[in-house]
């Protein structure tokens, strides 16, 4: 692995044309611009794989060069960087940006493990860290998420180690993996909790499936929810010989949670905007429930998911922390996580190519002649895995971006509802475990040099494959 993160990106200029020129070269049944699109996918896989340049700048290049090809005028090859879901990644990433300025994540974090409950043995301690994980990137990003937590559970680490607690190893090596993993899992419970969610929700828009706030939460949250708790079983299988002294966790939390200013103007304005937001992201979806479908689709029309977004954002511009500036300024414009908003645009282009060009339905039609009736239950399945174990080493963004558009079309070869086999393998671009290079979570916690490669490596294949048969599980409920 050294090697590799060494010369990677030589390796990717090296390999990316090769690939390009191997798959024009090949005969294949296909008409010519869907031949040029399925070389560009290949030079743009190779150099999402080896990071040659920015991820989204890789999703650009590739747009560019079908709009220098021929394949598509500039105007329609660009019209995804108005999508409705780049609007809502720009508000909901705001209001995160909001949260973690103002310390409100801290706050909640602090609050909820000052409770006795998560002191008094140590799975609930660990469960006490994880939940608020699992809880917060559901709204905040994952990144931002672990790398909140990581000082409050380190802190913890280093009192047990002057205490020469027995097993502290273990312990601290359960309570980071909890921390990372939850942050993964939790982050697709929502449509906003990871831009793979977001991406995904823009492709089956695309094919006619709309999807609201609620119905996500609803679907997802069974599976992320059964994940999590498979999660904390299997830890405290792990670490039932290991014991502490509740009150000294106690003093610690209180120690720290008396740190804490007094609850700002900032933190109001943002609990504000972040719960008027998600009760206007939840409402279309109860109209929906209670069957009031002229109420449904009024709000659908005129307040949908990306509206409200900007509408929060907007606010948090305008409320005022202090004399002299709002909740947001534009310096935290500058901050956002432009690189992921950018390939979204970019790689959402990317897909319509592969649709519109045929060459989704071709690869479809390929793969479909090998599977039959009675093995759709399995491809399903392999589908699932293959999402989990190919986000290990790849950009989940960037995997999702490539591979869903050629799925949509396998599936309409099969004449399989694609909704919910789509909607599984979305879930489970959030699902890599195993490496520090998997997911930013990963990375963080390997960062604090606790945890051993080959333990986080069998810990997290564990929670792939159990994680591959959940969401398969729930897959199959869903489609019947």
């Amino acid at each position: 692995m050294g090697f590799f993160e060494k010369n990677r990106k030589k390796l990717g200029l090296f390999l990316a044309p090769i690939v390009a020129a191997v798959i024009y070269i090949t005969p294949m049944d296909l008409n010519n611009e869907a031949h040029i699109v399925f070389s560009i996918m290949g030079f743009c896989l190779v150099f999402w794989l080896t990071e040659v340049i920015p991820l989204s700048m890789t999703a650009f290049l590739g747009v560019t060069a079908a709009v220098v090809l021929g394949i598509v005028n500039v105007k329609q090859a660009f019209l995804s960087l108005g999508h409705p879901v780049i609007l809502l990644f720009l508000g909901s990433f705001l209001i995160a940006q909001a949260m973690v300025k103002h310390g409100l994540d801290r706050r909640f974090a602090l609050n909820l493990l000052s409770k006795d409950f998560f002191l008094k043995s140590p799975i609930r301690l660990i469960a006490g860290f994880s939940i608020i994980s699992f809880l917060l990137s559901m709204w905040v990003s994952n990144t931002a998420t672990t790398a909140m937590l990581l000082p409050l559970v380190l802190g913890i680490v280093y009192m047990f180690k002057q205490k020469h607690v027995k097993d502290i190893n273990t312990f601290a090596m359960f309570a980071l993996l909890s921390v990372a993993y939850s942050a993964s899992i939790g982050g697709a419970s929502t449509l906003i909790g990871t831009p793979t969610n977001l991406i995904g929700a823009g492709f089956l828009k695309d094919e006619g499936y709309d999807i609201d706030f609620l119905k996500w939460f609803l679907l997802a949250f069974p599976i992320t929810f059964t994940s999590y708790i498979a999660l904390l079983i299997y830890i405290k299988f792990h670490i039932r010989n290991f014991s502490f002294e509740p009150e000294k966790i106690k003093e610690l939390i209180k120690e720290e949670k008396k740190k804490l200013p007094k609850i700002s103007k900032g933190e109001k304005n943002t609990l504000f905007a972040f719960f008027l937001a998600a009760f206007l992201w939840i409402l279309p979806g109860l109209a929906n429930l209670l069957g009031n479908q002229e109420l449904y689709k009024f709000l659908k029309a005129h307040i949908p998911e990306s509206i409200v977004a900007v509408i929060a954002a907007i606010l948090l511009f305008l409320l005022p922390a202090n004399k002299n500036e709002g909740t947001l300024t534009s310096k935290d414009l500058k901050e956002l996580d432009w690189d992921t908003i950018l390939l979204f645009g970019g790689g959402i282009a990317l897909g319509k190519l592969i649709i519109k060009t045929g060459l989704a339905a071709y690869i479809g039609k390929k793969i479909s002649a090998l599977v039959s009736p009675e093995m759709i239950v399995l491809f399903i399945f392999i589908l699932i895995v293959s999402m989990i174990f190919l986000t290990e080493i790849s950009s989940n963004t960037a995997t999702v971006i490539t591979f869903v558009p050629i799925l949509i079309g396998v599936l309409k070869e099969l004449h399989v509802d694609l909704f919910y086999p789509i909607f599984g393998v979305i879930i489970a671009a959030s699902y890599a475990f195993m490496l520090p290079i998997a997911t930013p979570p990963n990375a963080i916690i390997y960062g604090s040099k606790l945890i051993p490669i080959n333990k986080m490596a069998k810990v997290g294949l564990f929670m792939n494959i159990i994680g591959s048969v959940i969401i398969t599980i729930f897959i199959l409920i869903y489609m019947r």
